[in-house]
């Protein structure tokens, strides 16, 4: 199999140098492309093409946050995975990124193994809530996902027309569970959660299972 294809958008070009040598040093990935801010990431068609990128939040000129919403707006899901990078726990920045679209988030000092598992995991498009810092996040900024707007009606209603298998479903997948813890749990076949999942993906307009988590959270489906 071809390597997952691995985009840097970092200012920081030591950061960068470190974790190009951590990602090529294993057979299965390969950084092809790199970027020193925002705007030279959206201007690099290598970054668009990239299977998952590594975003830094704080970058001048123009920041992970707006760099994410611009490069998988329009992608109708077959952009990118974006993980969104950080030096601080509990970064609010963090949070519009994953909001903007990034399917995970982990902070800089994060453990290599953890890093190399979470590009990998993204590129399956199996994301849970994994690693604990997302999951952190998200509990600790429930109030301002939670505060009204346009958009939160909308959710609802989607979140309304799921099935009640589906929505059983959705509540595991929201506490971070596989498809195949899902599957042990309401005695289901692997492939059958898969098909749910799918489903579930597409009544709520959401990318990928981060973003179905930020939406039970937004809707109450689940709490910190």
């Amino acid at each position: 199999m071809d390597p997952i294809r691995v985009a840097l958008v970092d200012d920081q070009q030591l950061v960068r140098s470190g974790f190009r040598m951590l990602i090529d040093s294993q057979p299965d990935l390969q950084v092809v492309a790199e970027a020193g801010n925002g705007r030279e990431a959206l201007a690099s068609p290598a970054v668009a093409g990239a299977d998952v990128v590594l975003m830094d939040v704080r970058m001048p000129e123009l920041d992970g946050v707006a760099a994410t919403g611009a490069l998988l707006g329009n992608r109708d899901g077959d952009g990118p995975r974006v993980i969104v990078l950080t030096t601080f726990d509990l970064d609010e920045y963090a949070l519009a990124a994953i909001q903007a679209g990034a399917s995970g988030f982990l902070l800089k000092d994060t453990q290599p193994e953890e890093l190399l598992e979470a590009i990998r995991t993204v590129h399956r498009g199996d994301a849970v809530i994994a690693p604990s810092t997302t999951r952190r996040l998200l509990d600790h900024v429930v109030p301002l996902l939670r505060a009204p707007s346009p958009q939160a009606a909308g959710k609802a209603a989607a979140v309304d027309s799921l099935s009640p298998r589906e929505r059983e479903v959705f509540g595991l997948l929201a506490q971070g569970r596989s498809n195949l813890e899902i599957a042990a749990g309401l005695f289901l076949s692997e492939a059958t959660v898969k098909t749910h999942v799918g489903r579930i993906l597409a009544k709520l307009g959401a990318r990928d299972r981060v973003q179905a988590v930020v939406i039970a959270y937004e809707t109450g489906v689940v709490s910190p």
